[in-house]
């Protein structure tokens, strides 16, 4: 095998650069499996590790992507064979272990998922871990007794990957959305996604010292996390229940007992990264069928690798809505 494009990620004067490379496979991270990823997908985790905005990378040099799809080049596991369509999303990809922004990527079998039927290579990653995250979020709510009978369901950082295919996922299966935004003039973009009511965080007293708001949500999820999260336990219902997968807002939760134990709010953790494997290809199985957003490509935009860099900057500064999905194999 010649060589081929990767977007690596070095540390340089203590902070994190990234810039596109020529390697071999050989420089890669061991595995069993070798696939030729024709497409991966921009989450807020990469554009930490590729900005150094967050402390994400664990080792440098590291390919960053922390998804990939693509086929199988060659494994040494009978679970996949050459010509395989696959995915790979979470665990260390793009943090610990070479990731998914390169032509080829190596990584262990049991983190390789089969492509579900109905997807494409392009839908799996225009979903990714974003898609993953928000229909794994609904997927522990549901089991928590939401539904869509329950009550409103408010989404926080609303024009965000995960927060965008969650409204739309819950929308389809007749949840009364409510979308959480800072941006006046997306309005009607979130409105195209299902969101039934746009509340603007500038009418959202975030900083009240009242143990306990008005109870206004059967459910809550939320990307943003400090001040955010911590009002949204004071403003859930009786038995209401929150799904955590972001911190943009912040990693501290300042609240009391008072929503835990005089309404019994549920606060559920979403670790997608680490979803064991018959959970995960769950997911990716209902990400195929009744989670499928009907208007995915309506908040996708596609770049080349080689276009791939100035996209992070512009994700970290909330300047971003949708998906990014990045090109890598020419298809």
């Amino acid at each position: 095998m010649n060589t081929f494009r990767a977007f690596r990620i070095f540390e340089q004067d203590g902070k994190s650069q990234g810039r596109l490379v020529d390697l071999v496979l050989d420089e890669l991270d061991t595995g069993d499996v070798v696939i030729c990823v024709h497409y991966s997908g921009v989450n807020y985790k990469d554009a930490l590790a590729a900005t150094g905005a967050g402390k994400v990378i664990r080792r440098f040099p590291c390919v960053g992507g922390v998804d990939a799809a693509g086929v199988v080049e060659s494994s040494s596991d009978t679970r996949f064979r050459v010509g395989d369509e696959v995915l790979v999303t979470g665990y260390d990809m793009g943090v610990a272990h070479d990731g998914g922004f390169a032509e080829y990527v190596r990584v262990p079998a049991d983190w390789v998922v089969p492509l579900p039927q109905g997807l494409s290579l392009f839908d799996a990653m225009a979903l990714g871990t974003a898609g993953f995250t928000a229909a794994l979020a609904i997927h522990r709510l549901e089991q928590n007794e939401l539904m869509p009978d329950s009550g409103k369901v408010i989404v926080t950082g609303a024009t965000g990957g995960v927060s965008g295919l969650a409204i739309q996922m819950l929308a389809q299966r007749g949840y009364h959305v409510v979308a959480l935004t800072g941006k006046t003039h997306e309005s009607a973009y979130l409105e195209s996604l299902g969101a039934r009511e746009i509340l603007l965080r500038s009418t959202v007293d975030l900083n009240s010292t009242r143990p306990l708001e008005k109870a206004q949500w059967a459910g809550a999820l939320d990307a943003v996390g400090g001040a955010t999260l911590a009002w949204l336990t004071r403003s859930m219902q009786q038995e209401g229940a929150i799904a955590s997968f972001g911190n943009a807002g912040g990693v501290e939760l300042n609240t009391s007992v008072f929503p835990f134990i005089l309404r019994g709010v549920k606060l559920l953790g979403v670790d997608s990264a680490a979803t064991k494997m018959p959970l995960r290809k769950m997911i990716w199985q209902r990400l195929a069928n009744d989670l499928r957003p009907l208007h995915l490509h309506d908040m996708i935009q596609s770049v080349p690798l080689a276009e791939l860099a100035p996209v992070f900057p512009a994700l970290v500064a909330g300047q971003s809505r949708g998906r990014t999905v990045v090109e890598i194999a020419a298809v």
